[in-house]
């Protein structure tokens, strides 16, 4: 696989060849500047390999280094959303959002507006939402800048969480300790290609000793989290010490006791860190996770429990097939519209244009005919306003969960979801205010046809007008100063240039007003059609090459 940025652009990846197995923490490691990044946007799905392929991705999660909070939800609320773009029904991705920010320190701030919380706050919603899914791939890039410390602790036992749940878990942080004795894979990244490196040996971090008992004829669960050294008291074969890294600890408290039978955990303590001989010998210990022993939930005097502990998340439902979280994403960007109150300067454009050229008692086609005309311009501009309205980080989360195809294709469709109500909106309003005659007033226009076809004509010019949007927007176009010229010059030619459906299809109300005919527009919204869907194409797949 390979990676790089135009069309003659430096490599900046070759010739990687990479297998990520499950069940398996995976570090990449490299100076700043040589792709880190953007190799863990490739991995998580967000952009494209210029050559070479990836495949078996499964369902997956990625944290930015810094999130936004120019999102105009509550944290609760993005989560909600968000749950449900990762493919959760609604009241479990909202149950699950409130679960995340609790266990992160942050179910206080759960109805605060993102706008109004601070950098660590933000990137514990961006936390939240990669793990409130359950995702069997999780890439963090840098994930842990600007968490305080037991929030970074949450972390880390979170992603070994993921880990022994049968999750890959790609990351990234500047910590050379992060993790410590739990890395199952590490990798640098040099001279645009990745080496193998040893991964940090098992007792190179805070360990970890677990005291159980069971009955004498338990056998241990199989594939134990974080493969523990297991000793058995010769006094009492019911007991046992699990030692591991206490990174995997809550995870493999949480197999310990829901097993069948389940055993009863007697002793939790933390043992030292080795100094390797590397170090000082005065040289305090990288602590990775923050286990300081305290009472479990249900424990008795003894410290014997049969509760899992409060950190430990339970499994997420069966997620819904893409299709519906195409439809969840469609959503996500319509709330997203909604609540920034963009849409308000294209409506009120519309109705400028409306107050301006429609009359009472104007004849019923050429109004239907203007109407429609003045929507194209609109519908471009709700098009564009909708594939440009979230940040740069917010849509690569979004790209994640569902591709960067359909994140695209969920910006297309609630613009165009928009300009279509908006046309239908004006369409009836001109029903109301324009007689149904011709333009010299003689003969009588049939109101049904003349309604179904000035519907009809305004489809076309939001298809239209739509199209111009998602050509005249990023992916194709990034300068925003290139991307306004270049919306209004093609909406203007859409509306003038022979050969275009909205301008056969105002013509044909035009005309037909003269002599009082209804022309149904058909084959003009059907041409309207076919270039929105080949535009709808072409730029989703240019989504995922350009993001």
């Amino acid at each position: 696989m390979g990676r790089r940025y135009g069309l003659r652009g430096p490599w900046v990846l070759r010739g990687l060849d990479l297998d990520l197995p499950a069940h398996t923490l995976v570090r990449i490691e490299g100076a700043n500047g040589v792709g880190k990044s953007t190799l863990l946007r490739l991995l998580a799905g967000i952009d494209a390999p210029t050559e070479g392929r990836m495949t078996g991705r499964p369902r997956t999660a990625y944290v930015p280094e810094r999130f936004p909070a120019a999102l105009p939800f509550t944290a609760a609320g993005y989560l909600t959303h968000m749950g449900r773009v990762h493919g959760l029904p609604a009241a479990e991705a909202a149950a699950r959002g409130q679960e995340w920010l609790a266990r992160f320190g942050a179910a206080g701030y759960a109805r605060t507006p993102l706008a109004e919380l601070s950098k660590g706050t933000s990137q514990k919603v961006a936390v939240a939402q990669a793990l409130l899914a359950g995702p069997d791939l999780l890439v963090l890039d840098e994930a842990w800048t600007g968490l305080d410390t037991e929030a970074r602790g949450a972390l880390d036992r979170a992603v070994a969480e993921r880990a022994a749940g049968g999750a890959t878990v790609v990351f990234v942080d500047h910590d050379p300790g992060r993790l410590a004795g739990a890395v199952g894979l590490a990798y640098r990244l040099e001279d645009r290609t990745l080496t193998p490196v040893p991964a940090s040996p098992g007792d190179d971090g805070p360990r970890v000793r677990i005291e159980a008992t069971g009955r004498p004829s338990a056998a241990l669960p199989p594939e134990l989290p974080g493969a523990p050294a297991v000793e058995r008291d010769a006094g009492n074969p019911a007991a046992i010490r699990l030692t591991t890294s206490a990174a995997y600890s809550d995870p493999l408290l949480h197999v310990l006791l829901t097993a069948r039978p389940p055993w009863h955990i007697t002793g939790l303590s933390q043992l030292p860190a080795p100094v390797p001989a590397s170090r000082p010998a005065a040289a305090p210990a990288v602590a990775a996770v923050d286990m300081t022993p305290r009472p479990a939930p249900g424990a008795g005097p003894t410290g014997t429990t049969d509760a899992a502990p409060e950190a430990v998340s339970r499994p997420a439902r069966p997620v819904r097939p893409p299709g519906r979280r195409t439809a969840a994403a469609t959503r996500y960007q319509a709330a997203l519209l909604a609540r920034s109150q963009r849409w308000l300067a294209p409506l009120l454009l519309y109705a400028a244009f409306l107050g301006i050229g429609v009359r009472a008692g104007q004849p019923l086609l050429d109004s239907l005919g203007y109407a429609a005309a003045a929507l194209l311009p609109v519908a471009a501009w709700l098009v564009r306003l909708c594939v440009t309205q979230e940040p740069p980080a917010a849509r690569a989360v979004t790209a994640a969960a569902v591709g960067p195809s359909r994140a695209h294709c969920a910006t297309l469709l609630t613009g165009l979801g928009c300009a279509l109500a908006l046309g239908g909106a004006g369409t009836g309003t001109v029903l109301l205010m324009s007689a149904p005659v011709s333009t010299d007033h003689t003969v009588a226009v049939p109101l049904l046809p003349a309604a179904l076809a000035g519907l009809l004509a305004a489809g076309c010019s939001a298809l239209l007008g739509g199209a111009v949007g998602a050509l005249c927007a990023r992916p194709v176009l990034r300068r925003h100063g290139w991307s306004l010229a270049a919306t209004v010059s093609a909406a203007l030619l859409a509306l003038v240039t022979d050969g275009s459906p909205a301008k056969a299809a105002v013509t044909d109300l035009v005309t037909g007003s003269l002599t009082g005919t209804v022309r149904l527009p058909l084959l003009p919204a059907a041409g309207a059609a076919v270039v929105v869907a080949a535009v709808t194409a072409l730029t989703a797949r240019l989504a995922a090459l350009r993001e």
